[in-house]
């Protein structure tokens, strides 16, 4: 009985030994050269689910140098995206919110592209008001109603208007 009790409690603390020790997921912030525009893109990708478990992917990317346009764009399965109309997206964090402009229409790769699986919004709006990594949640009305973004995706979301190569060190910290 005793031996057992020992082998339990052992068990129990490397258990909660490797969950201590597991590093946080990070998306990553990549930066790649565009042959169509001929500018560089840094971009941080990462997959989400939505309250309803569908998933979506969550791309935000600044094309060309520091300074350059901020989007955010939202992928999912081919016909999920259609809408009458360009929606904003709503974004609140507590009792913040922000009205992303669609700017889907402007990317000539979404606006011919007939699988409307994609739209895309200004960024640089929320990421001029956010100063700190908080929890977000994205809500596109008639497409999905809730999608939540961890913390650790808004500081990459953060980091990208300054991003350059020699800024891969590590991410801003979170004031």
């Amino acid at each position: 009985m005793r031996g057992l009790a020992a082998a339990l409690l052992a068990g129990l603390l490397l258990g909660f030994g490797l969950l201590w020790s597991a590093p946080p997921a990070l998306a990553l912030i990549h930066a790649h050269a565009d042959p169509l525009t001929a500018t560089g893109v840094v971009r941080s990708l990462e997959s989400l689910r939505d309250l309803d478990y569908h998933s979506w992917q969550v791309v935000a990317y600044r094309e060309g140098p520091q300074g350059g346009a901020l989007r955010l764009r939202i992928v999912g399965y081919p016909g999920r995206m259609r809408q009458e109309q360009p929606t904003p997206l709503l974004v609140s964090s507590g009792r913040l919110l922000w009205e992303l402009e669609n700017v889907t229409l402007a990317s000539p790769k979404l606006a011919t592209d007939p699988r409307a699986a994609a739209a895309e919004f200004d960024l640089a709006p929320l990421l001029a008001d956010l100063h700190q990594n908080r929890p977000l949640r994205l809500e596109l009305p008639g497409v999905f109603g809730e999608l939540p973004v961890p913390p650790y995706v808004v500081k990459e979301w953060r980091m990208l208007p300054n991003w350059s190569e020699t800024s891969r060190a590590g991410p801003a910290p979170d004031p």
